[in-house]
């Protein structure tokens, strides 16, 4: 498997933006470990081969077990998510999946049961960005199983 565009190939600054965004998400006070979780699912749902391989090791590296991480896409069906991260999920679903008028008022009564505003705003920004990182590694076709902490 090759890629479609490497690295090099970026125009200067392409990423900036993302990366700042980003930046902002990791330095946000979520926990680090339930974005994982998020950014797996969303990943699963775009079938992003590299962003599994990456957040699967992330995950990892922030305390998530292998058993949490390969079975967060059967989520629904395990006893061993919280409810907080339950919330999370459904609607990290719901937002990639949404339609206009799929995304209804119970998804936010749930979040709010353990998340603030200001916490659901930053989630809603995380999982619109994992969105566009799935889109843009799938465009450029990244390879997976390459992917280190720290890289």
């Amino acid at each position: 498997m090759k890629e479609r565009i490497t690295f090099q190939d970026y125009p200067a600054g392409l990423l900036d933006g993302m990366r700042k965004t980003q930046d902002y998400i990791d330095n946000s006070g979520l926990d680090h470990g339930l974005l994982e979780l998020v950014y797996m699912r969303v990943s699963q749902i775009n079938s992003c081969a590299y962003c599994i391989d990456m957040h699967y090791k992330k995950g990892l590296h922030y305390g998530e077990t292998p058993l949490r991480l390969i079975s967060v896409s059967a989520w629904r069906e395990t006893p061993y998510y919280t409810e907080k991260e339950q919330a999370a999920l459904a609607f990290a679903e719901r937002l990639t999946h949404m339609l206009p008028e799929e995304h209804s008022h119970d998804i936010h009564l749930a979040l709010e049961k353990h998340f603030t505003k200001q916490e659901i705003s930053v989630l809603s920004l995380a999982v619109a960005q994992i969105n566009s990182w799935n889109r843009l590694m799938r465009s450029f076709g990244a390879v997976p199983g390459n992917f280190e902490i720290g890289t």
